[in-house]
Parts: C-alpha cells; structure tokens; sequence
C-alpha cells in the first residue's frame, strides 16, 4: 500500500486510528490462531487492514514465517500490564542483552529522526558528500523520501543510492524495493549492492523470468514473491510483468538513467508515472537529467514532488533543492573527499596523422563535391547533413564510409526505381566517393597505423597485462580493428567458428560491444570480464553503448578514441568509463585526430585555415572537454546543451551554415535558459560544510560482532561449532552450514552466486557460507574477485547491520523469549528499574516517535527517565554483568509492572502534544508550499483543470495529514533490573 493511496482511502479515520494503535509494531508477539508470533513487518493495506509479517515463535510454529491480515484473523495484541517476568539464567545474562539488543534492531528509526543510522557500516570510504544524498532525503522536506541524483558522470551514484536504501531499511521503509536500470548494468548494480551493502536484489532478466516460471505459479504477480528486484526497463515494460505493476506496492523505487523517462506519451514516461503513484521512496539518477527543455524538465521533477512546480515554463532552481543534488569533481567537498580514492585525471591528447596520398583522395572529393569552401556553393548532395555524414564517417574509418555509402546508395535507388530510374547527381557523386575509398588499404588507413604504435608505446601485447578500451561512433570501424590490430600487436589468431565475431579467434584478448553483436547477457559478461585481472582479455572495442553507466575502470585505466563524437557530454561520458571514484592510476586518454593538407576555407573571425579533417570538430572539442573537465566540472556548463544528439545537432547545422566550433558553442550557450545552466551546475552544495547527522541508535553490545558471536552461542546449542560446523580463520573469516530458515532468506541472491560460493547444499556436499566482520578483509576480497578469479562476486560476504544474516539471527533471538515476557537482570541499580518501550505510529502504521524509557521509584512517585548510551552504560548492562539465576523478588516486582506502563503511559500523554508539535512542524513547510502552489497553479492554469488541482492539493494535505501521530501509543516492557543485593547495595 502507497502512501497516497493509503492516505486516499483512509484519511484520519477512527478506524485508521484503531489500527495505528493496535499494537502490530516490529519485534512485538502476537496470537494468531492459538499460536505466538514475533512481528517482523507491518504494511497497511487498502482493504484488509493491517499486513503483518510474522516469524513463529510458539513450538509448532517456530522459524515459520507467515502473513496475516488485520481483517482476516483475529490478531491478538498482548496487554503491556499482563508481562510476565521470568528469570534469566544465561552467563552474564546473555539471553536478555540479546533480547534487548533484538528489540532495538527491529524497531524502526522513527520518523523524528533525522540524523544516518547506517553510514560507516558499509563496505566503503565514508565519503561526507555521497551523505549528502541520503541526508537531503531524509530531512523532512517532503513527507516522502525522494531525490534526484544528478552527479556528473564517475561520483559514485550507486553507492550514494546504496546508502539511501540501507537507511530507508532501516527506518522500516525499504522492505519492498524496486530497481530499474539499464539492461548491460543490471549485474554491475546488484554486485554493488550486495558486496558493499548486503541488500539481495533478484534480477528479473531473461534467466529471472526463466527462474520465475520455475518457482511461483503461472499467472501469479512475480512482484509479490520477490520482494527487493532489479530490472530494466525494457523488460519492465514486458506483458510478463506490466500487468502486474498497478497492483503491487512499493518502499522504495530507484530508476536509473531517469533522463530515459521525460518525454510525455512515451511507455517510458508512463511507466515512471505509475511507479511514483506506487511507491513512498523515489529514487532517480541520471548524470544528464535534462534535455534543456523547461517543461521536460518540470515532468522529471513532477515524478518527486507535484507540488515542487507550478508553472513548468517557468520556475526557478530554488524550488528545487529540497528534490535535487549534482556535484562535480570540482565541488569543493568532493574534491576535498576524493584525495586518496581517486586518481588525478591524465591529459587529453590529442595525436595528429597525417592522412595518406588515398585518404587525401578522398578528402578532395569532399571538399570538391560535398563541403565546398563557400557554404553557398550547390552540392552533389541535397542536404548538407548528408555531406557531414559522410565526412564523418570517412573520420571514422573508410570501412565506416564505405557502409555508409552503400546505405545511401540504397535509399537513393529505391526513391529513384519510382520515377523511372534516372541516375541522379548524388549516385554519381556516391559511386566516385565508393571508387576512391575503396581504394584505401589498411596499409593506407593512416589512424591504423597510428593506434597500433600507440598500444605499442603502452606495452599492449602478448604476455602483458596492460589493458586498453577502445571507443568509436561506427560498428564497421569496430569490426574492422577487431580483425586488424591484435594481430599487428603480435597476439596469435586461432579460428573462430562464430562469422559473425571473427575476433573470437584471438583466444579471448580481444572483445567486441555493440548492438549488433552483443545481446544484453554478452554484453554484461564482456564488462565483466574486462574487470577481472586474470581475464585475457586486453583490447576492448566498443561502441558509446558502454559510454553510460559501465564500469571500465577496475583493471583498466588506458582510453583510446578512435573517432571522437561530435558532442562534448559524449566525450565526457566515454572518458567516464575509466576516470571515475575508485580508479587507482591516473586515467590517460589520447584521441586518434587525421589531418588533411589540402587547403578548405578561412575563418572570417580569425583569418585563420580551417581544415577539413578531425582539427575541424574533434580536436577542438576534446581539448574543451579537458578544460571544462578542470573548470566547469561538467560538459553541459559549456554549451549548455544536455543531450549528445541536441549537440551534434546543433553543430552539424551551424557548421553548414559556415560557422566555426568556437563560434557554435558561444552561440548555444547563450541560448540557453539560464536557469537549467544553473540546474546543472553544484545546486546547494556550494558551500556545503556542516556535519553530516548521525542517529542516536542504541546498543547493547559493543560491535554487531560481538552481537553475531553471542546470538550463535544462544540460539545454537551445545554450540555453533558443532551445530553450524563452524570454523573462524585467523584472517577474520567464519564459515558455517547455513540452516534451511536461513537459506529460505538468502533465495534472492542470483542462483550463479549462490551455486558458485557453494552457499547452496548439494547432492554431494552440505552448503557453506563464508562472512567476515572484518572491513579490512571484505575489502581485500572484493579487490581479489577482480584480479585472481573468475567472477566478480567475492568468496566472502561482508556483514553490514541489514544482512540476511544478522536479519536471521535476530529474529532466532527474539524467538527465545517466552510469550509475553520480560526478562529480569541483575543491574547496577539500587532500586528496581523497569525498561520500557514506547511507540506512537501514524496512520499508516509506520513508528512516528519512539521513547525508550527507565521506570523506577515505583513506590513512591515514578520516575521517567529517556534512555540514552550513557544511561545504559550507567546501568551496568553490558557482557560484564554478573548474571543470577533467580530473581531476589520475583513476585514483588511482577506487582509492580502495571504500576511502570501507567507511569510511562502517562509520561507519553503528558508529552503528546510536544510530539504532535514536533511532527507538525516537520511537515509545516510542506503544506505551505503545497498551498502556494496550489494557489499559484490555479492562476496560471486554464479552467478546465482547476478541479484537477485542488484535487491533488487535497491528496497532497491528506499525505501530509497521514503522518501525523495517530490513537494511542503501543507501550511494551522489555526488561527489569533489580539490584545485586536483596538490600540494594552493590555486592
């Protein structure tokens, strides 16, 4: 259930308030059906109530999970003043820290905090600026969690996602999680967020969908057997699962690449308009999130919050900034951040060819008949994009000229065989270019010659390890270099039985990645095996389907441009690939630039020659890629264009139309509306200094590894050595048989992963999983699963606090205390103190304040005191403690529990108010601004849509209204501590 629907349906009705109240927080027990259940999650439904997802906790039912509605069962919550108190005879009361520590991890942060729970618990450099994310999201600006991540190309926008989900889950807001990206980086984005984070997310690709149909019944909704799914769009919008998108509910969706879902009418953009109706969390990224266009832009933001724009022809970046974040290597936080997890980007250069005695036979027909001096003069073709195409591709390659050539050729005789036949000037002019270029041999290809001595110079050859990606524009040119320079670099040709991949023959050194040849599976396992130290591969050929959002730079920190875009985000996006947040050595790029003698024109601003070869466009714009790189920080500051085709769009018609590259970029940039140029650039982040928060969270123990070693010790018995067969490495690493429950948990994780870990039992052996509390060693493997195996996936997983693991674990703890039971200790008191748990939830059943109490002089006057780190240090609870068998006065202090929950029920009344006030102005300036929105839009907007605009006024106040506190708080005893002596003194 959404919040909006939730909050449609309901609104702040008695009967949301009863089910807000009732009791069904996480870690609670509950009856249902004769047997004891813990809480694991609560999700109000649009009709059934409340969805309660439970662990078993009585014998028959323990380790069972299950699912209960609130208006299907009768789901009995227990009375707070009817616990039972019960001895605790574990060492150092071992059980009762546990159960403690349990009720602490299962409750969700509430929604009065605002400070990172999670950051410095992820396998990653704690980096202040990829906090920000998650922290701008956090703070309360909207009632729902939702940003825009528009750092620029290479930042480390999938971590900063990862930090956002790991808080989410912790805030009991990320049970349900829905990825979208695209297809070549599914694998990339679930290894990160698995390795890094411990988040399991099932990909649903073409082997997904195949697992699907193995494991849930045909016709079900797949999205309600998989809980947290990675997929792309394309395959989102399938008839496999399309139809089951209106129906399913979301915690949090992330749609990467979100610039893909602008333009209204497309299934794109109707696709992202349903998932945000159907998700409280909203995630997009994209390091170009706009076209330039005012209104596309409004669209993108309309998805995060309605009421962020009135007018989408006009607004002003301010409005923004509670939904929007972009920073570049040039921020100053960044810059300050990325000293010693980054290299220093490397030149730009530029390598000038001259051009062959056939190549200058082919750039004299050009100049000659279809780019003359004169931009006046007629051409052999009738447009002058076909001119520019064709120069284009000869930049390329002549394998790429010729090809398109033949196209041209192709289209022309088609149009012409319908008026009779006749030759015109462009055939002849097209069958003289096809003459002259086929002509060239690669003897005569001077940019072949060229790259053969530059990966040379690198050292690229037989028996070294040097890597080198290879970009260019034209699938001929690709295929052509595939063939050509490996083996001119010494590497042995085998044969290949694939025609259509004829590189295959070099034993594996040699890859190619374009549309063509590659489907979306070979493409992931080619970027992959590029990442891995021991893969033979060292020449990557690729076109710009791997210039967005592929990781290149792991093993590889060498780029070649072949033929240069005529677009400087293009540049930019290619160079990405290997400049980006991890690259150890400093990236090193050279552009492949052919130049011509033959005179062409003057420019008129300079009274300089223009040539027309690669000095005309390419070389120009990788040389202000550099300087924008170092300056700007962002290639859209420059022309302020932020799309690859509106660029080269934009230049092809001003070079036709006899301007210079200088003079097209001025003139663009100009044009440009200011505001989006704004946009692009560190929008609030200028000078972003202050601290990031951090949650008051507390704990019992003093590592979750130390919770992790005495969880096993209680749950497993006579011991995990010998229950678990588990064995500890000296280097950090625990291995063990994960039972059966915890297996059940681990089944969203790719099925590759788990066969190849062998996590899985088998016919031949029992499974095993391997895990490590330790930074140092997850990191160490992570780094050796790129260099000395087959697979990314490192052999052991590091343990974050949202684990399955440490999830599995908790649960097994909290099952081992008794119904309705609170264990009594033995603490540094001198009087008895009862801990007490208090909740209020708001309408959707989500914790809107929590108050951790100490109860005590309960013969008297009580008193509350909040519970802090210090008041649980204070109160002696701790591995140390001296644990007793028996309680000194059991039935005394069982007298007394009605006495602590009236007196923290009243402490929770008395300050009832002060919470309300507290949300209330948590949420005051969204619902102003959702007024001055609405008002504003109602001037600005026709008549017709008035009602549409209080309408969703309305829906936005009742989403707002929603969060409120809502009926009584659920108040729960977790535990007693009585004093070490019968007499209260210390013994």
């Amino acid at each position: 259930m959404t919040v909006q629907s939730q909050a449609e349906e309901t609104g702040q009705g008695t009967a949301v308030e009863e089910a807000a109240g009732g009791g069904f927080a996480a870690g609670s027990q509950v009856l249902v059906r004769d047997e004891l259940w813990m809480v694991r999650a609560v999700t109000m439904t649009r009709h059934d109530g409340a969805m309660v997802e439970v662990t078993g906790v009585s014998p028959l039912v323990r380790g069972m999970d299950a699912v209960f509605y609130e208006k299907l069962d009768n789901i009995d919550t227990l009375d707070p003043r009817d616990t039972r108190l019960v001895a605790d005879d574990s060492p150092n009361h071992r059980k009762a820290r546990l159960y403690l520590e349990a009720i602490i991890r299962k409750s969700a942060l509430p929604q009065t905090e605002r400070g990172l729970a999670m950051s410095g618990g992820f396998l990653m450099d704690e980096l202040a600026y990829q906090l920000r994310p998650a922290q701008k999201a956090l703070s309360g600006a909207t009632p729902q969690p939702r940003i825009l991540i528009a750092d620029v190309v290479g930042l480390g926008k999938t971590l900063e996602i990862g930090i956002l989900l790991g808080e989410l889950i912790r805030r009991g807001r990320g049970e349900r999680i829905l990825v979208v990206s695209p297809q070549h980086v599914l694998e990339q984005f679930q290894r990160e967020m698995w390795t890094r984070f411990a988040i399991p997310l099932v990909r649903l690709d073409s082997t997904g969908i195949q697992r699907m149909q193995q494991e849930i019944p045909a016709g079900r909704n797949p999205f309600a057997y998989f809980k947290r799914v990675i997929i792309s769009v394309d395959t989102l919008k399938s008839k496999t699962y399309a139809a089951h998108l209106g129906s399913t509910d979301w915690d949090a969706v992330v749609i990467d690449e979100s610039h893909n879902l602008i333009n209204r009418g497309t299934k794109n953009n109707d696709l992202a308009r349903l998932l945000a109706r159907k998700t409280d969390a909203l995630i997009l990224a994209s390091a170009t999130p706009h076209n330039g266009n005012a209104v596309s832009f409004a669209e993108l933001i309309g998805l995060l919050d309605e009421a962020a724009i009135a007018d989408p022809t006009q607004y002003e970046p301010q409005q923004l900034e509670h939904l929007y974040i972009r920073r570049s290597k040039t921020t100053a936080e960044v810059r300050e951040g990325l000293v010693s997890a980054w290299a220093d980007r490397g030149p730009s250069e530029p390598l000038r060819i001259e051009a062959s005695s056939r190549e200058e036979d082919v750039f004299a027909d050009l100049i000659e008949r279809w780019i003359p001096a004169d931009p006046g003069t007629p051409t052999a073709a009738g447009s002058g994009l076909i001119a520019y195409q064709m120069l284009k591709s000869f930049l390329s390659s002549h394998h790429a000229l010729l090809a398109t050539i033949k196209t041209r050729l192709k289209t022309l005789e088609a149009a012409t065989s319908d008026r009779g036949g006749a030759v015109t000037r462009e055939q002849q002019a097209l069958r003289r270019l096809r003459k002259l270029t086929e002509r060239i041999g690669d003897n005569e290809a001077s940019k072949l010659q060229a790259l053969v001595l530059q990966l040379k110079e690198w050292g690229v050859g037989p028996g070294s390890d040097t890597r080198v990606v290879v970009f260019s524009e034209r699938i001929p040119t690709l295929t052509w270099l595939a063939e050509t320079v490996p083996a001119a670099l010494g590497f042995s040709r085998g044969r290949s039985t694939d025609e259509r991949r004829p590189w295959l023959a070099f034993g594996g050194a040699v890859q190619v990645m374009h549309g063509e040849v590659t489907s979306d599976e070979d493409q992931t396992t080619i970027t992959e095996q590029f990442g891995l130290r021991d893969a033979p591969v060292r020449l990557l050929f690729t076109g710009d389907i791997a210039s967005e959002g592929v990781n290149l730079h792991q093993q590889c920190h060498l780029l070649v441009h072949y033929d240069l875009p005529w677009s400087l985000i293009r540049i930019e996006q290619r160079n990405g690939r290997i400049d980006r947040y991890g690259q150890e050595h400093a990236p090193q790029f050279r552009a492949l630039i052919l130049t011509s003698d033959l005179p062409w024109r003057t420019d008129l601003a300079t009274n300089e020659p223009r040539s027309l070869d690669d000095r005309l466009v390419g070389e120009k714009l990788l040389l202000r890629e550099q300087e924008a790189h170092r300056i700007e920080g962002s290639a859209e500051a420059v022309t302020g264009l932020f799309r690859a085709k509106d660029e080269e769009n934009r230049l092809v018609h001003d070079l036709i139309a006899g301007q210079s590259v200088d003079q097209s970029i001025l003139i663009s940039k100009q044009g440009a509306q200011s505001f989006l140029a704004d946009l692009m650039g560190n929008l609030g982040t200028e000078s972003q200094t202050d601290e990031v928060p951090r949650a008051n969270v507390l704990s019992v123990f003093g590592s979750r590894a130390d919770y992790f070693d005495e969880g096993l010790r209680q749950i497993c018995t006579p011991n995990p050595e010998d229950q678990l067969k588990l064995r500890r490495d000296e280097d950090g690493t625990i291995a063990f048989e994960p039972p059966s429950d915890l297996l059940y948990r681990l089944k969203a994780l790719p099925k590759s992963y788990l066969d190849e870990q062998r996590i899985l039992p088998s016919k031949d052996e029992p499974g095993r999983m391997r895990v490590t509390f330790s930074e140092q060693l997850g990191l160490a493997r992570l780094k050796a699963a790129r260099e000395t195996t087959k697979t990314q996936w490192p052999n052991v997983s590091y343990i974050t606090d949202i684990h399955p693991v440490m999830d599995w674990l908790t649960d097994k703890v909290l099952a081992e205390v008794g119904r309705h039971q609170a264990p009594v200790l033995a603490g540094a008191v001198d009087e008895p103190v009862f801990l007490v748990q208090g909740i209020y939830s708001n309408a959707l059943g989500r914790p809107t304040v929590i108050e951790w109490m100490a109860v005590s002089s309960l013969a008297g006057t009580p008193q509350i005191e909040p519970i802090t780190q210090d008041v649980l240090e204070r109160l002696g609870l701790g591995p140390r403690m001296p644990g007793r068998r028996q309680p000194h006065d059991l039935p005394g202090l069982s007298a007394k529990v009605p006495i602590a929950v009236d007196a923290a029920a009243e402490y929770l009344n008395e300050r009832a108010g002060q919470y309300r006030q507290q949300v209330a102005d948590i949420l005051h300036p969204y619902r102003t601004r959702v007024e001055v929105w609405q008002q504003t839009s109602l001037l600005v907007s026709k008549s017709s849509s008035h009602e549409r605009v209080t309408e969703t006024a309305t829906r936005l106040q009742a989403l707002a209204a929603s969060l409120e506190p809502a009926g009584k708080p659920m108040l729960r005893v977790l535990a007693v501590l009585e004093p070490q002596t019968p007499t209260g003194t210390h013994a």
